[in-house]
């Protein structure tokens, strides 16, 4: 994948929030480098996958362990098996490279690798999204995936300094006895881990319809998880809605076709529901067909909160600083425009207020200084 050089707030935005629009149409007379801001400007993000956050370095490291998988263990020839010809490959491709996962020693080194590469970034909060019934259902014992998850966690906070915190998703394409287990792993106090916050919804939109899922939702929610299913990024805006009337979502798994609905659109900014934008992924599953048809500008007018991210970074060759570059130049954003765009994913992030207190001002004066004549 070629990397690409890089609304109005509603009532009752909440604080720390700065609307986006009035930053459109700074990017041409900006008056230093973008790439280099970004790269150093401390970030959230909230829509990344586990094992689709696997470098060519560590996939290649994991096929070398079990070569009786199909996919290469060569880094150069994974940029062309990462090479998706329609969202139905790309989960064919995902789930080859899930089947590498295989033992708690896998599960830890991914997780620390991850939070490595996200530091490196200068993103100091993840919510990163674990498929756990990928791995049990392969046989790794359920109480070692979790020591090993939480283990990476903790090393990683000590040592690079990015806090993570958990999603457990039902792969939507293991129908109802994922489900099943998923929400089990994710509300049993025994098994449940300290760092998981949420519940989501991922795989195939198209004949997995969400409304099957209200059950285990229900259940996540009320053991206190909050809810962010994946909806919309291939199937239109009825998804979304579905994703809100019975999974009860408080943010949205790209929802990229929500533009086609101008109720849907104003109903997420009436409501402050973030969209969790994911551009080049968008591009590489084929959801959209050019960056340069890519609706986020549509969202941003329309007063939604946007937070960028990369979804499956390696797989897409790219990051989230190559996504925030992407953003600036599709809203044509100055600094000071990626900067609340930053602090609204670390508003819309489910981190405490001391932690998103303390991300905010680091992006603040990492602003000024760099704004200081």
């Amino acid at each position: 994948m070629t990397r690409v050089p890089f609304g109005p707030a509603a009532p009752g935005r909440r604080s720390g929030e700065e609307p986006l629009t009035q930053h459109l149409g700074a990017f041409a007379a900006a008056p230093r480098d973008l790439h280099t801001f970004i790269a150093g400007l401390p970030k959230a993000e909230l829509h990344v996958h586990h094992v689709g956050s696997a470098s060519p370095r560590i996939v290649s490291e994991l096929a070398a362990r079990h070569p009786d998988s199909k996919v290469p263990t060569d880094p150069e020839a994974l940029v062309d098996f990462f090479t998706f010809t329609d969202f139905a490959h790309f989960i064919e491709v995902y789930l080859s490279v899930v089947d590498l996962i295989r033992t708690p020693e896998d599960v830890r080194l991914l997780t620390y690798e991850v939070a490595r590469d996200l530091a490196r970034q200068q993103v100091r909060y993840a919510e990163l999204t674990i498929t756990p019934f990928s791995s049990t259902r392969r046989g790794i014992d359920e109480r070692a995936f979790m020591d090993a998850i939480e283990d990476a966690r903790k090393a990683a906070e000590a040592e690079f300094g990015t806090v993570l915190r958990w999603c457990f998703d039902i792969p939507g394409e293991a129908g109802l006895k994922s489900a099943e287990e998923t929400v089990r792993l994710a509300t049993d106090d025994r098994l449940r881990p300290e760092g998981l916050v949420s519940f989501g919804l991922g795989g195939p939109e198209i004949g997995v319809p969400r409304p099957q899922f209200k059950p285990y939702f229900d259940r996540a929610i009320a053991a206190g998880l909050r809810s962010v299913p994946h909806a919309g990024e291939t199937t239109g805006p009825e998804t979304v809605w579905d994703a809100l009337t019975h999974l009860g979502a408080e943010r949205i798994g790209h929802g990229t076709n929500s533009f086609q609905d101008p109720k849907l659109l104003a109903h997420l900014a009436e409501h402050r529901i973030p969209l969790e934008v994911c551009p080049t992924s968008n591009i590489a599953t084929r959801a959209v067909r050019s960056l340069d048809e890519h609706p986020i500008k549509e969202f941003v007018k329309a007063g939604i909160v946007v937070t960028i991210n990369s979804d499956d970074p390696p797989m897409f060759g790219t990051d989230l600083n190559n996504e925030y570059a992407v953003a600036a130049r599709l809203l044509n954003l100055d600094a000071q425009g990626l900067a609340a765009l930053a602090k609204s994913a670390v508003e819309a992030s489910f981190l405490d207020e001391p932690g998103k207190s303390a991300i905010r001002d680091e992006i603040d004066s990492y602003t000024s200084a760099w704004l200081a004549p």
